[in-house]
């Protein structure tokens, strides 16, 4: 089967790379030249484990191919998919303007029946839109086609995206004819294989699945924050909380982890979403609401505490950041709570001297205010704080000695909870964490 993916970035580039992997003949496409030009000569624009060595295999075994030409990839493909950025608008909503072109795309080029799947994470009854598009195009230049427009929601966690496709919770399909179903069936065969569970609805399940998904998810993450917060006014301990709780396997262990508030390329835009789409309903989703206050909320919360333990003000203070990223093993700052932190920092008066493992290209571009060091030690020296704000695993072991003996003053301030407060002040530390 050949299929082709519409946009080269998290999602395109990882969905078209595992299913080459599969056997299947994929070409992704994408309007970017300079990065497809990049990508064919087997350079990843994206810091994605285990992505190098996937992309170059399957390139080598010429099962996976770049172009800019993204007529002539449809035209080669019984399925397409659609896996363009849908950024958030300022009001919550999302902006469907790269679906619609890929549509209109696919429309002028079809040549015979086609499957044209959104992998974008897109609001319900965006499908209909895709079809209201494409045919549009078709009626343009005088033509008809027959055509199938489904659903397929991407759940990959940057960081472990390759696993995450290729050993999946489980994969949602929602179709609203049998032809597609059978043909997406077939393609995703190697999954049944190994027993995934398939999911088989209707587009606009589909659809609300994937928000559904983040949504309680991202629940779960300010959920914690909120009780670690009332630990910290009353002497308890979230960690103890979170496993009391967790070990329930009706609530589950996984996202009950305090820290600074979630970031990323989805839960922020995927709750303002699915909330916009909700209230445009007249169904206010209450909760989904509430998660994005404490979320808000949350980052004002850390900044607290870091000038806290400074006495109250960063003003003149230099801070050494450790993380940039908004998780472990990705270079990705969309919404990163790091980046949000340290601008409030520098807007009060601190100079800010920072590192992360994998986002400083990124994170470069951003702050420019900011001096970017070669390793942790280096954001460490002089500093009057240490502030760790993403919990890469090169720095749950740090030399605290050297640290204590760089920093102006052995303050370290701990939004991700790395570190054991007994351990941290019998070092001569003072210490703050979350909720303990």
């Amino acid at each position: 089967m050949n299929i082709s993916v519409i946009g080269t970035g998290y999602v395109g580039l990882v969905t078209g790379a595992c299913f080459a992997e599969f056997g299947v003949q994929v070409i992704c496409a994408d309007v970017d030249g300079e990065k497809i030009e990049r990508l064919q000569r087997g350079e990843i624009p994206i810091y994605e484990p285990g992505l190098e060595s996937l992309v170059t295999r399957n390139m080598r075994e010429g099962r996976l191919s770049f172009t800019v030409d993204t007529a002539a990839a449809v035209r080669d493909s019984l399925v397409v998919f659609i896996a363009v950025p849908t950024p958030p608008v300022e009001d919550g909503s999302t902006d469907l303007s790269a679906v619609e072109d890929v549509a209109r795309e696919i429309g002028r080029a079809m040549d015979g029946y086609k499957v044209i799947v959104n992998k974008s994470t897109v609001p319900v009854g965006t499908a209909g839109k895709v079809r209201g598009w494409v045919e549009d195009e078709l009626a343009k230049g005088g033509r008809t086609s027959r055509f199938s427009v489904a659903s397929n929601p991407e759940f990959l966690r940057e960081g472990a995206a390759i696993g995450d496709f290729m050993r999946p919770d489980r994969v949602v399909i929602g179709t609203d004819d049998e032809e597609a179903t059978a043909i997406l069936k077939s393609l995703y065969r190697p999954l049944y294989l190994i027993e995934t569970p398939v999911v088989l609805t209707n587009v606009s399940t589909a659809e609300l699945t994937k928000y559904a998904a983040n949504a309680f998810l991202a629940a779960k993450i300010s959920f914690i924050n909120e009780i670690a917060h009332l630990c910290e006014q009353i002497g308890a301990d979230v960690h103890h909380i979170a496993r009391g709780i967790g070990l329930d396997r009706r609530i589950g262990a996984k996202f009950l982890h305090p820290g600074p508030g979630f970031g990323g390329s989805c839960f922020p835009k995927d709750t303002r979403s699915v909330a916009h789409f909700a209230r445009e309903k007249g169904t206010a989703l209450e909760i989904v609401e509430a998660v994005i206050r404490v979320n808000q909320q949350q980052r004002q919360r850390m900044l607290d505490k870091i000038e806290g333990a400074l006495g109250g003000s960063v003003s003149g203070c230099t801070l050494g950041v450790l993380g940039l990223s908004f998780k472990p093993e990705t270079d990705d700052i969309r919404e990163s709570p790091a980046i949000d932190v340290i601008r409030e920092l520098l807007a009060r008066g601190a100079a800010v001297q920072a590192y992360d493992p994998q986002a400083m290209e990124q994170a470069r571009k951003v702050l420019p205010d900011v001096a970017l060091c070669d390793n942790a030690y280096g954001a460490a020296q002089g500093a009057d704080a240490l502030v760790i704000v993403t919990e890469w695993n090169q720095f749950r072991m740090l030399n605290l000695e050297r640290i204590r003996s760089l920093l102006r003053r052995p303050i370290v301030a701990d939004l991700r909870n790395v570190y054991d407060p007994e351990t941290m002040r019998a070092a001569g530390f003072e210490y703050v964490s979350v909720g303990r």
